[in-house]
């Protein structure tokens, strides 16, 4: 019987580990940090691995060329980031956080090619489901 109790206790320990190892996984994928960064290698280096997640289900996309402003919704815009999957872009990029809360976070990225820039103001909010990119307004000078 002792034997059964320390076996039970062993296994016990074994699964309550593997629980917590796949939460942080998990945590990992929810914070801010994570869908800045998976936003930021699918813009500069094609690599979409994740972006459907860190996007919120109503995302907007907007670009403002000149006097033209062009929409794109969630379904459009990921058939685009396929459409360029693996396609680095030849520019670098640098961002820069404008807004920090603990429910809202706006940064700004600068994607620098050698004939212009691209600017691009992310919005993201901390949801029940992690930090969500809620909106990305880009303009071109």
């Amino acid at each position: 019987m002792k034997n059964l109790t320390t076996l039970t206790a062993a296994l016990l320990m074994v699964l309550s580990f593997s629980a917590f190892a796949a939460d942080e996984s998990n945590n990992q994928k929810l914070n801010m940090n994570y869908a800045l960064k998976t936003y930021m290698d699918a813009v500069t280096h094609g690599k979409i691995s994740g972006l459907s997640e860190i996007l919120d289900t109503d995302v907007k996309f907007t670009n403002t060329r000149g006097n033209k402003i062009i929409n794109y919704n969630k379904s459009e815009i990921l058939r685009s980031f396929n459409d360029n999957q693996n396609i680095a872009q030849n520019c670098s990029t640098d961002y820069r956080v404008m807004e920090l809360n603990s429910t809202i976070t706006i940064v700004k990225v600068v994607m620098k090619y050698e004939e212009f820039s691209k600017i691009s103001y992310v919005s993201m909010a901390n949801t029940t489901k992690g930090w969500k990119i809620t909106n990305v307004s880009s303009s071109y000078l």
